[in-house]
């Protein structure tokens, strides 16, 4: 597409003919997995957890505006330690980067299960209540698509 800088139905149609083929010659050198990944259950649970992912970046968007402009700046900034429920290198990948893009908190560092999370307006430092308020409304979704 960038090198004919057009969207005629050929070309989408030849270049995700191409896509499909390539993907599925070098599928098995990237992902332990194979095909496993593409149940309908996975692909099912990752589409709903986009609108959700979405959902918690602009709420979130929306609460870091709010403390950069209110006038006293309203932040209490903290590194919090979370505990996650998932098992897989990949599911806990994608925990980290949801709530790292997710306004408001950053992921430090991961150590077993254990995250290290800089957040600014620390709700509560007790690890279980941090871990509700910060990785459990992800962990429900990523259980089911990722693991």
């Amino acid at each position: 597409l960038i090198f004919t800088a057009s969207l005629s139905p050929d070309e989408l149609f030849t270049g995700l003919g191409i896509a499909i083929v390539v993907a599925y010659l070098v599928f098995d050198k990237f992902t332990t997995r194979g095909f496993e990944n593409l149940s309908p259950k996975r692909v099912w649970y990752f589409l709903l957890y986009l609108p959700f992912f979405f959902h918690e970046v602009i709420k979130s968007n929306i609460d870091v505006a709010y403390r950069v402009l209110h006038p006293k700046m309203p932040i209490k900034p903290g590194i919090v330690a979370i505990k996650t429920t998932l098992k897989g290198d990949i599911s806990k990948l994608i925990l980290a980067n949801s709530i790292t893009l997710t306004p408001g908190t950053f992921t430090l560092d991961i150590i077993d299960d254990t995250y290290l999370i800089h957040w600014i307006w620390v709700e509560s430092a007790d690890m279980d209540e941090a871990s509700k308020i910060i990785a459990h409304k992800f962990e429900r979704y990523i259980k089911e698509f990722g693991e």
